[in-house]
């Protein structure tokens, strides 16, 4: 298993989604969307 990486703490999962709602570029929405899952101690595999 690979190791575990710091996550930033000056955003949220809802400022992840509201920037994901903003964002113009689909493949960046999805990785911010997958992010802010991750933020609310989802699954790997759940943000996937």
């Amino acid at each position: 298993m690979g190791k575990a990486l710091n996550i930033r703490q000056d955003y949220t999962a809802d400022d992840l989604r509201q920037l994901a709602r903003k964002s113009r570029d689909a493949d960046w929405s999805r990785r911010l969307l997958a992010l802010s899952v991750i933020y609310e101690d989802g699954s790997r595999s759940l943000a996937a």
